[in-house]
């Protein structure tokens, strides 16, 4: 007889999962959440005391980076990966994340990695004080192989009315601080994967092996960043992801404002100068792929910087641009 299990569909496996991840999921829970685990949906209410509250959403995935955490089978930095993705596109405009649900795509359900995964969702999420509201684990027989994963996010963020950080006060003179990045966060995977293809994960790199040098977690800005916004001293900031810094810095620039970047004022992790020598890449090529060793800008009032840097002080804030007139948004020197 034929049945949805001999289709490839695991439904007892899918309950086991769901009751498996029943903690992990609640642990990010407050008392602002309206609904229970299992439902059709759940829902947020928004923080006490907003006056015109703006709801503000961002979606993004981890992308081919989890082909590496496959074959390695290592699964604990994942859901950093992807909650930083999303919630720190909404902290570049201001607005404090309050929601997250999760999309898992997979060839066939795997108890130990898919609760791996997200106990380290609900991690993240913790950390920035997002609620993991809800989420989905799909599987994908005969479409996807065995094996396979994908893994997708949306988060929800909220911000007054009018303190939205959107570039609009972005001004000539204006300093722009880059925040630091240890690691090649989740972005330039597809060409990591390409330079590396065959290479012994297990080789020894930088104190570590290269392995875990290119699956460590990416960093999450959220909290501290929002606590440099409220000095009132940050003008406009930028999420360092996929397009590097030419890519991004340029988004909350007025038309006709440069940034301009000063390359030596910072000193790369050394995967990025591995990847380069390896791939014979030109530094234009380098900056366009990998946020080398910036993941975050803020751009601040001259005056302001020191009181900025100050709350974003454990990520190793330094003074790395200035905004002038020009017609290109970025120019990297």
């Amino acid at each position: 007889m034929t049945d949805y299990g001999s289709a490839g569909v695991d439904l007892a496996g899918a309950e086991r999962h769901v009751e498996a991840i029943r903690s992990l999921v609640t642990s990010t829970w407050g008392s602002n959440i309206v609904g229970g685990f299992g439902g059709f949906a759940a829902g947020i209410e928004l923080p006490a005391g907003m006056r015109r509250p703006v709801l503000m959403m961002s979606t993004d995935g981890v992308g081919t980076k989890l082909e590496i955490a496959r074959q390695l089978r290592k699964w604990d930095g994942v859901g950093y990966d992807l909650v930083a993705m999303c919630v720190d596109d909404l902290t570049a405009v201001g607005a404090r994340p309050i929601g997250f649900v999760d999309y898992m795509a997979v060839g066939r359900l795997d108890p130990d990695r898919d609760t791996s995964v997200v106990a380290s969702i609900a991690s993240a999420c913790a950390e920035v004080g997002a609620a993991l509201v809800g989420g989905e684990t799909a599987e994908h027989p005969g479409v996807m192989d065995r094996d396979a994963i994908d893994l997708a996010g949306a988060a929800l963020g909220v911000v007054e009315a009018g303190e939205e950080i959107v570039g609009e006060a972005v001004d000539v003179g204006d300093l722009v601080i880059g925040l630091a990045s240890r690691n090649l966060r989740s972005n330039g995977f597809s060409l990591v994967r390409r330079l590396l293809a065959g290479s012994d994960w297990a080789i020894r790199f930088d104190g570590s092996t290269i392995g875990e040098t290119v699956l460590e977690p990416s960093v999450l800005y959220s909290a501290d960043v929002l606590a440099s916004m409220a000095t009132g001293g940050v003008t406009g900031a930028a999420h360092i992801t996929g397009g590097g810094l030419p890519g991004n810095l340029g988004r909350p620039l007025p038309e006709g404002l440069s940034a301009r970047v000063d390359t030596s004022a910072w000193s790369r992790p050394p995967i990025f100068d591995h990847l380069q020598k390896i791939g014979d890449i030109d530094d234009g090529a380098m900056f366009e792929a990998f946020n080398m060793g910036i993941g975050f800008c803020l751009i601040v009032r001259p005056e302001r910087v020191s009181d900025v840097a100050s709350h974003v002080s454990g990520h190793d804030p330094v003074v790395i641009g200035e905004i002038v007139e020009g017609p290109e948004a970025v120019v990297i020197t």
